[in-house]
């Protein structure tokens, strides 16, 4: 295999980024390659087109395999592994929502979980409690969000999404909506449902 200019400027570029999402830059590069290859590589052809070690591309295999992001495979007449990743770029996204909070959300929760139920030995304890529960809080409001976004399905996960800004709209419309039972009529309360849908 031969990287094209495309996919040789989408390898590099995804390997940059790996290293600010907090995964080495080898780990970036392979996961991209495999994003974009056609068919699944082995380990040895991986490490030919990116020019790695094997036991740097083992290593980032592992990792990526930790991150149930690449699946092993074998194919007929071939002894040897190949990798591909998810097929759907949705599953990508949520398996990525999914092990960055098992790897770092809970943690932090359990941390101030346990932190909150301390008994404070002084005003200083008690205020920094006060704001470590609003931080609970808000990560709680947060992961329930987070979970009922990961029950869609992706048709109703894309139509959320394409709602973008109309999502305030909608908010504002709801908190407009008790002054029509209040004896006003929706020109009174400048209500345009179907500019907001």
């Amino acid at each position: 295999m031969k990287l094209t200019p495309i996919t040789e400027a989408f390898v590099l570029h995804f390997g940059e980024m790996g290293s600010r999402w907090g995964i080495s830059r080898t780990v970036g590069q392979i996961y991209a390659l495999l994003f974009v290859s056609e068919r699944p590589l082995p380990a040895d052809e991986i490490a030919d087109v990116l020019n790695f070690s094997r036991s740097n591309v083992s290593m980032g295999l592992k990792e990526l395999q930790s991150w149930h992001l690449v699946r092993l495979q074998h194919l007929p007449g071939d002894r040897r592994e190949h990798f591909a990743t998810l097929g759907d770029i949705w599953q990508i996204v949520r398996t990525l929502a999914e092990e960055r909070r098992r790897r770092e959300i809970d943690p932090t929760l359990s941390v101030l979980r346990d932190l909150i139920m301390e008994t404070p030995a002084s005003p200083a304890d008690r205020h920094a409690q006060g704001r470590l529960r609003e931080m609970h809080e808000l990560i709680e409001l947060l992961l329930r969000w987070s979970d009922d976004v990961q029950k869609l399905d992706t048709a109703q996960l894309v139509q959320l999404l394409k709602l973008g800004g109309r999502v305030v709209a909608l908010l504002e419309l709801k908190n407009r909506l008790p002054l029509l039972g209040k004896g006003k009529s929706r020109a009174d309360v400048d209500i345009d449902v179907d500019e907001v849908l």
